[in-house]
């Protein structure tokens, strides 16, 4: 087991922190303690990182943004032909305003300021596994643009890259816990995961009701999310230890890497799930170019049971959260995401 180096805890980090991995991916062991300590240490304090030197080609990181690009710049009646089929399914497309991430904290806000397209696992086995009454819609179809093969090719290799860099992280966080790196392996070799891109339109300051924004406040669900954002006016921002909004930094083909609830509930709150936003742009800004993320939210295995980790409860204290599976966890919270809290009902 590589052990990292314990470092002070007395200075806590309140803005996002940029670590490279080229020392992890090295392979040394000293390399990956060293990783695994920031990483740790970004986890704890303020939930976020920006990561350099992933091994994530660039070539595919431009393909998928412009295949993207392109799917959204089509006519709406074109993209409603891949619309999402029903709201437990994180499939296909929703329009602007027809989800609000407020509502699966349980707080009422107007709908979010953003079109999707999001995919699920891609070429699923047809074993009991994966299609068994227990698997419900978290291997469900995706749904493709028609007469574009390199839109779907370029979708499958992306989400195949994003799974190896989750499970690269999901490794250095096992070592900044002092667990054998392969601890997470057995529990995200089924992944329920999903790859979604986000496109921010330009809005009118007086088209946007009181409370509205791009993505309201909000927590992510599962392990660990990795986005690629774009550098236009109107980002990404994380609620640090004292309460304050800051901006995640935009850095060149780097991505921004932030763990969910699960990895929080995990860690018994050792490690922060943060709250954050994507605010609209300054109204003093004249932008005529929409925002684009491209995000891929990890998730274990659908049976994965997720409990307080050896060594993250204290002598005397208790588990803050009852176990629960990966699976019901993620259901729960995108019904809520995509009914606005069931007062659209769930179809």
């Amino acid at each position: 087991m590589i052990r990292t180096q314990k470092r002070s805890l007395s200075v806590k980090l309140e803005q996002v922190p940029v670590i490279d991995l080229q020392p992890y991916f090295s392979g040394t062991p000293e390399g990956k303690a060293q990783v695994a300590a920031s990483v740790g240490k970004a986890c704890k304090d303020i939930g976020f990182l920006v990561i350099t030197n992933h091994q994530v080609p660039k070539d595919l990181m431009d393909r998928i943004y412009k295949e993207s690009q392109d799917f959204f710049n089509l006519p709406v009646e074109e993209k409603r032909k891949v619309d999402r089929p029903a709201p437990e399914m994180v499939r296909g497309y929703s329009a602007v305003a027809e989800e609000s991430l407020s509502y699966s904290l349980e707080e009422a806000a107007p709908g979010d300021l953003k079109e999707s397209f999001s995919v699920g696992p891609i070429d699923v086995p047809a074993d009991d596994y994966h299609t068994c009454a227990e698997a419900g819609p978290h291997f469900a179809p995706n749904v493709w643009p028609e007469n574009n093969p390199s839109f779907k090719q370029t979708y499958s290799d992306y989400f195949a890259e994003m799974s190896s860099l989750a499970r690269s992280l999901m490794r250095l966080f096992a070592i900044s816990l002092d667990l054998d790196e392969n601890f997470f392996d057995d529990k995200i070799d089924k992944e329920i995961s999903m790859l979604r891109t986000l496109s921010y339109p330009v809005v009118k300051p007086e088209d946007i009701e009181n409370g509205q924004m791009r993505a309201g406040a909000h927590s992510d669900y599962g392990s660990l999310t990795i986005v690629k954002p774009d550098n236009s006016p109107g980002g990404l921002q994380v609620k640090n230890f004292n309460g304050e909004w800051v901006s995640v930094p935009y850095v060149e083909d780097a991505f921004v890497v932030n763990i969910g609830d699960l990895m929080m509930n995990w860690t018994n709150d050792e490690w922060i799930s943060t709250l954050h936003r994507v605010i609209n742009p300054p109204e003093d800004i004249n932008s005529s170019k929409p925002r684009q993320s491209v995000v891929f939210f990890h998730q274990p295995n659908y049976d994965a049971i997720i409990e307080c980790l050896p060594g993250c409860l204290k002598e005397g204290e208790t588990a803050k959260y009852p176990p629960i599976s990966s699976g019901d966890h993620l259901l729960s919270k995108f019904v809520k995401q995509t009914t606005f809290g069931g007062t659209k009902g769930a179809a």
